[in-house]
């Protein structure tokens, strides 16, 4: 099956319960682009985590403009676990996982109750966790689906040239993955896309999907 014959597939087997996630990064575009062609009116789930490049909210702004997205949803941190576990912003510093968990896994988990599928961006070439990752899996009772999995950068980008897609400010400046500023750097040539992400912590994923690190993250604020 297709990416765009899944995502037709699953919109007509859970009608109204299928929703997208997107970091609007390095490569969102493609898969906003497929989902757009089928159903403008699919919920998007952003995590806006206030640590964002101002590019990535420029970036986010445009491209929902430019495809016609309909429900774009900036998903939040509770503010009163903010106030009290990371009251002056720096918990990034000291404690990644713990500000993944308050600012990303949470919002996420508390957004999904409506929903029975979430489709996100997550492709074996980025590499570590993701190199076995299977396009549709059932994770806490829901299906999460990546339908571009199996696509490569040349596939990315090829796709990306055919239907005129717009870059992420940041790409041409070497950022090949893209999250919040704090904690992304420029990919150094022959690294993984991934590898600006945390770079020298050890640290390879978010969260939000269900990795180890879901599960660190999880405990990290229990």
């Amino acid at each position: 099956m297709t990416p765009e014959g899944l995502v037709r597939h699953l919109l007509r087997e859970h009608p109204g319960r299928v929703a997208v996630l997107s970091s609007f990064g390095a490569e969102a575009a493609v898969l906003l682009h497929l989902v757009a062609g089928i159903d403008r009116a699919m919920p998007v789930l952003f995590l806006e985590t206030g640590k964002h490049f101002p590019e990535t909210l420029a970036y986010r702004a445009a491209l929902a403009s430019r495809l016609g997205l309909r429900d774009v949803r900036d998903l939040l941190p509770d503010p009163a676990l903010l106030a009290g576990l990371d009251p002056d912003g720096t918990l990034w510093s000291r404690a990644p996982d713990q500000c993944c968990a308050l600012r990303k896994v949470f919002p996420l988990d508390a957004a999904l109750e409506g929903f029975d599928v979430l489709l996100d961006g997550r492709k074996r070439h980025h590499g570590a966790e993701r190199t076995a990752l299977q396009a549709v899996r059932q994770e806490d009772g829901k299906l999460r689906v990546s339908p571009l999995a199996l696509w490569d950068s040349v596939h990315i980008a090829a796709y990306r040239a055919e239907h005129d897609l717009p870059d992420h400010p940041l790409f041409a400046r070497g950022y090949a993955s893209i999250g919040c500023a704090p904690c992304t750097s420029p990919t150094r040539p022959g690294e993984p896309p991934r590898a600006g992400r945390w770079r020298g912590t050890g640290k390879t994923e978010c969260g939000i999907h269900h990795t180890p690190s879901r599960n660190d993250n999880n405990k990290a604020l229990t």
